[in-house]
């Protein structure tokens, strides 16, 4: 027997698959449905409230640190370039790709597919593997963040005193919508190239 597998639904409660003939999950028997509509619009509002926290990420500290009464910050593009002046050229370039690249290519193809969806239209190149890159690259956009509190710890055991500034809040919130958007994008919408 041959299924389509655009005719399969996934109960959002239980995860069982349905038919979409079935009004009623057959595992937890709540109500099942196709929404490809709101799919869209759920990625959009992720997607426009990413940008919005994309500012703040940029121009807020992401990171502050104190040493015998001086204070000193540093936002992402800061860092970077304080890196590059010390010479740590791998670790600037793994942070300017990691924070500034990525997510701006996260955008960019998020809004390709939204725009797709919402024209509905043959998309030039697949829509299904942008969707897929999306998925894969999106954690990788946490590196800093994780450079960030791997550095906390290490230097809490000295004199300096290092916390996560604002910015650092900003850019996991950021990277967290931006997931939720891809994820909430309904593949079954999506219209490749023939």
């Amino acid at each position: 027997m041959e299924i389509d597998e655009n005719s399969l639904v996934r109960c959002r409660v239980c995860e069982a698959v349905n038919w979409d003939s079935d009004i009623y999950c057959h595992r937890c028997e709540s109500k099942v449905y196709i929404d490809n509509r709101g799919s869209i619009n759920r990625a959009w509002a992720f997607l426009v409230t990413a940008l919005i926290f994309y500012i703040p990420a940029n121009v807020y500290p992401i990171l502050v640190g104190e040493q015998f009464g001086n204070s000193s910050s540093n936002t992402i593009a800061g860092g970077i370039y304080l890196l590059w002046e010390e010479g740590e050229y791998p670790i600037a370039v793994v942070i300017l790709v990691a924070s500034v690249l990525v997510p701006i290519l996260k955008f960019i193809m998020l809004i390709y597919l939204l725009i797709n969806a919402n024209l509905n239209r043959r998309a030039k190149i697949n829509p299904h593997k942008v969707h897929y890159l999306t998925e894969i690259i999106g954690p990788w956009s946490m590196v800093d963040v994780f450079v960030v509190a791997i550095l906390t710890g290490l230097v809490q055991m000295t004199a300096i005193s290092i916390i996560a500034g604002p910015g650092a809040t900003a850019f996991v919130l950021m990277v967290l919508f931006t997931m939720f958007a891809a994820l909430s994008i309904d593949t079954r919408i999506l219209k490749g190239v023939e």
